[in-house]
């Protein structure tokens, strides 16, 4: 399924002596790409932000009311804007607060986003999406955690956090504290495995496809069928992390 990438072309890359001379090794088919991939949609979405902000530097520096004219097309700007805009909203109806859904909003974002552009990645030849790959996922998985307890205790504190992994019977409390712990503990591992087994699946399905046919009607089916399931994976993650946030801020008192 590896036979080729667009990353061969760089010296070192193919037979991986330049991760290896790092130490780092290939823990998983495909895994030594997913990190050269990994790089590229960070540059990706670093290139989409340096343009939506010129785009709206330009547009503010007309001042007056033609500023808050979108620029005509769907340039990085209006893309921009639709998608913070549509984010914002979004989490603000599932944390019933603006100002909860704006502070933290770089971590939904981003989220979104990286998997997002992983996703679509993963479906233009000679690339394998890092999203493919369950070690980025639960690198991504593990920030998510990190960030939804810090959430908790930020906003209500450390001991109303613990309070409310424990329940509110006395009786009860060290059984539902124990099982509410090891469920938050298994958080970052069923995120990395969901989104590899639905990308790994829709990509081989594609690859699978495109091998066995001879014209173009059925890949371009998967290939939209792709495209389908990558923005959907990806709203699916943004979901689970704006969802862990509303649970652990959940006794706060936000408006």
């Amino acid at each position: 399924m590896y036979n080729f990438s667009w990353f061969f072309l760089l010296p070192g890359v193919e037979h991986g002596e330049m991760l290896h001379a790092i130490g780092v090794g290939e823990a998983e088919a495909g895994g030594e790409y997913a990190v050269y991939t990994a790089g590229l949609v960070f540059v990706i979405i670093a290139v989409f932000a340096g343009l939506a902000r010129m785009g709206l530097t330009n547009a503010t520096s007309k001042g007056g009311t033609m500023q808050y004219v979108p620029d005509a097309g769907l340039g990085p700007r209006n893309v921009a804007e639709l998608l913070i805009d549509g984010i914002l909203n979004f989490a603000e109806g599932v944390l019933n607060s603006r100002d909860l859904a704006k502070r933290y909003f770089p971590l939904f974002g981003s989220v979104f986003i990286y998997v997002l552009v992983s996703n679509l990645l993963g479906l233009v030849p000679g690339f394998l999406a890092s999203t493919g790959v369950i070690s980025t996922n639960f690198a991504v998985a593990l920030v998510v955690f990190v960030m939804f307890n810090y959430a908790g205790i930020k906003e209500i504190g450390i001991k109303a956090y613990l309070a409310h992994m424990a329940g509110p019977m006395l009786a009860l409390m060290p059984f539902i504290f124990a099982v509410e712990f090891f469920s938050m503990l298994l958080r970052p591992l069923t995120l990395s495995v969901r989104l590899y087994i639905n990308m790994f699946a829709d990509h081989l399905l594609l690859g699978v496809s495109s091998f066995l046919t001879h014209g173009i009607l059925a890949p371009a089916f998967f290939v939209g069928l792709g495209t389908f399931v990558s923005f959907v994976q990806a709203f699916v993650f943004m979901l689970l992390t704006v969802v862990y946030i509303a649970l652990a801020v959940g006794d706060g008192d936000h408006h």
